[in-house]
């Protein structure tokens, strides 16, 4: 674990070396992807017998949560990437999980998806072949610039989803660099548009009406639990900054009788405030995590009870990661002073990073479901997001 921290630290620090600069022109930052994908990160959830790295996934979370210290949108990619792992993991029969995993290593593949459950605008039919999928799917997170996705499209006769996997290159496929939102700008979220997309057979994850057990539905867990370390490494990141900021840079407000900002008792205080919901959030979400890698042992055992309780967990992890993102990378400005609003700084990057990321899905709802456990000790139906 501790040499690939070390590998995510490297990393971190050359993404950070131009982050300010690429927050600001947003677009496809083709190069840093491929700084990950030099790393040897994009192996770390694929099993050894596949010829992947096989680490567990409280270590995935902490390179997740370094990179997000230094570029968020990035990080978001990488994260999701190892989403689409997770659902070779949990949906994938052994012979799709061989050639899938086996193809990504070999080929050095970098993964996005377009799988978007709420929009329901990409239609599957069934042909000879398999099935063909036609329609848009929106908030495609890494699928400009990917090499291969996981995809799905909705079945009307079932009212279900059919999941499968393509290469972003075939045939009908067309990624649209469409995203536009005033934060993660290099999250290559574009709109994807299938026209008459050919999908094989021996490319399905999960037909349509199939019944999800519950260790399938630990996989909006791991999405939810990369939301949560995505607002820590947000939070930690805004921190550091001001930190350095406010001992290297601000200046004492008049009457305050301390020759440096940092010398103030009211900042030093107000930086106490600061730094307990990080260590709060970031306490819970390794708890989180190590629950996670728990249901992934237990495997096909696991049942919906535990599954539950594992997604309260990370619904606790995910509201006090949202909270401490927010907050940490607002309030920081009342300390750091009028300066620290310079553009040339980019400190502001935190906030709309946190702000648009945050909007992913409700956090009211997770409110809801915390305080339904707490008063009932009922566990959340498994759904897109829960």
């Amino acid at each position: 674990m501790h040499e690939l921290l070390r590998t995510a630290d490297v990393l971190a620090r050359q993404l950070a070396s131009n982050a300010v600069e690429r927050d600001r022109v947003g677009g496809h930052a083709s190069a840093e992807r491929e700084l990950i994908r030099a790393s040897g990160l994009l192996a770390l959830t694929i099993p050894v017998e596949f010829g992947g790295t096989g680490a567990d996934w409280p270590t995935f979370y902490a390179t997740l949560r370094r990179l997000a210290q230094a570029d968020s949108a990035l990080a978001h990619l990488y994260g999701f990437h190892h989403l689409q792992m997770a659902t070779l993991l949990l949906y994938g029969t052994r012979e799709q999980q061989a050639r899938q995993f086996e193809d990504t290593m070999t080929q050095r593949l970098f993964w996005g998806n377009a799988l978007n459950p709420l929009d329901q605008r990409a239609v599957a039919t069934e042909s000879s072949e398999g099935w063909s999928f036609n329609g848009l799917k929106s908030f495609s997170s890494g699928s400009v610039g990917s090499d291969r996705m996981v995809v799905s499209a909705w079945h009307r006769p079932t009212q279900s989803l059919v999941i499968a996997t393509t290469p972003t290159r075939r045939a009908g496929v067309r990624v649209r660099a469409d995203w536009d939102a005033f934060g993660q700008k290099q999250t290559d979220s574009g709109t994807v548009e299938f026209e008459r997309v050919a999908i094989d057979r021996e490319d399905v994850l999960v037909a349509p009406g199939a019944v999800h057990t519950p260790r399938m539905t630990l996989r909006p867990l791991v999405s939810q639990l990369i939301m949560a370390n995505l607002y820590l490494g947000i939070a930690l990141g805004a921190f550091e900054e001001a930190r350095q900021y406010t001992r290297e840079q601000a200046r004492p407000w008049a009457g305050s009788g301390v020759g440096r900002a940092a010398d103030d008792p009211i900042v030093q205080h107000r930086y106490g405030e600061m730094r307990l919901p990080i260590r709060a959030a970031q306490a819970v979400a390794d708890d989180a995590a190590h629950r996670l890698q728990a249901a992934f042992v237990r495997g096909v055992a696991i049942d919906a009870a535990e599954r539950g309780e594992v997604a309260i967990a990370i619904a606790e992890a995910k509201v006090l990661a949202h909270r401490a993102a927010m907050d940490v990378s607002s309030q920081f400005f009342e300390l750091a002073g009028a300066r620290a609003t310079s553009q040339k700084l980019g400190l502001d990057r935190f906030w709309r990073n946190a702000r648009v990321h945050t909007l992913h899905d409700p956090v009211d709802v997770k409110l809801r479901e915390i305080g339904r456990h707490a008063i009932e000790g009922k566990v959340p139906e498994p759904g897109s997001y829960s």
